[in-house]
C-alpha cells in the first residue's frame, strides 16, 4: 500500500494555524491534513468547513508523553509527513511576577519543548522534499522586557531552525523559522491578561493569511527564514547594529513602560 502524503498543523484551530489549514486543503499532493489542537469542538468546526481531508487529533502538546501516544499513532498510519508546522504556542504581556511559575514553565514547554519534540517525532516518518515550518518571531530577534518568556522561546525556535536545517540537508529535509511581527489572530487575547505593565502598542499589524502564503512560499524556495512585510525586515536589520539595551529601551518608551 502506497504512503499517504500528509501535513501536520499544531494549534490548527483558529488564527495563524487555520491560516496554514485553509492554504493546504488545495494542495492535490497532500491526501490528509492532521490538525492539532485542545480544542475539539473548534477542531471538528473544521472539519465540517473543509471536509474528510480534515483529520483531527486532540492533544496537549506541553505534556511529551502525548506527543510520545501522537509517534505511535503516527506508525499505524502508513504515512509520509510532507509539511509539518509547528504553530502552537503562547505568550502573556506583563511582569515576571504577574504570572505563577507553572504558568511560566508551561509557556517554556509548549513554545520550545513541543516544538522540538513533535519534530523529532515527525522526522522519522519524512522523506526527501518534505518540509518544517516552526513558527518563531520577531520578538525572537532580541529581548522583550514585559513579554520575556515569549520572546526568549521564540529565539530559541528561530535558532534551533536553522541550526536543524542545516543538519537535515542530507536527508533532502527542509526547515523553515518562521518569524512574523503583529498579526491580526487571537494571541492578544490570551497574552492580556490586564498587567499594569503590559504590552498596549501594535504596529504595522499584518493579516496572518499574508505571513501563511509567504511562509509557504519562503520553504517550498527551500529558504532557512521567512520574514513578511518591510517593516519586520526593518526591525531584525536594526538588531544587528543596535546594542541589545539600546533595544529594549527604545522598546519600553514605544510601549510607554517606565
Amino acid at each position: 500500500m502506497d504512503k499517504r502524503n500528509i501535513a501536520i498543523v499544531t494549534g490548527a484551530s483558529s488564527g495563524f494555524g487555520k491560516e496554514f489549514v485553509k492554504l493546504l486543503v488545495s494542495d492535490k499532493e497532500l491526501d490528509e491534513i492532521f490538525v492539532l489542537s485542545r480544542n475539539e469542538e473548534k477542531l471538528e468546526a473544521l472539519k465540517s468547513e473543509y471536509g474528510d481531508k480534515i483529520k483531527p487529533y486532540i492533544i496537549d502538546l506541553s505534556f511529551p508523553d502525548r506527543i510520545k501516544m501522537f509517534g505511535e499513532y503516527l506508525k499505524s498510519q502508513n504515512v509520509n509527513v510532507k509539511i509539518l508546522i509547528n504553530n502552537a504556542g503562547y505568550a502573556k504581556f506583563c511582569s515576571y511576577d504577574d504570572i505563577s511559575i507553572d504558568e511560566s514553565l508551561n509557556m517554556i514547554n509548549l513554545n520550545i519543548n513541543g516544538v522540538v519534540a513533535l519534530g523529532l517525532t515527525c522526522i522519522p516518518f519524512m522523506e526527501k522534499g518534505s518540509h518544517i515550518l516552526n513558527i518563531a518571531s520577531l520578538a525572537g530577534f532580541q529581548p522583550v522586557p514585559y513579554m520575556n518568556i515569549y520572546s526568549a522561546t521564540k529565539a530559541f525556535v528561530k535558532n534551533y531552525s536553522r541550526a536543524l536545517n542545516v543538519e537535515l540537508k542530507e536527508k533532502g529535509i527542509q526547515v523553515t523559522a518562521v518569524c512574523p511581527g503583529w498579526m491580526k489572530t487571537n494571541l492578544y487575547e490570551r497574552a492580556d491578561i490586564g498587567a499594569e505593565k503590559g504590552i498596549k502598542r501594535f504596529f504595522c499589524v499584518a493579516s496572518p493569511e499574508k505571513v501563511a502564503k509567504k511562509a509557504l512560499k519562503d520553504a517550498y524556495n527551500n529558504k532557512d527564514i521567512s520574514i513578511y512585510g518591510l517593516h519586520v525586515k526593518l526591525c531584525t536589520l536594526i538588531t544587528r547594529f543596535l546594542p541589545e539595551n539600546v533595544i529594549m529601551k527604545c522598546w519600553l518608551l514605544h510601549q510607554g513602560i517606565k
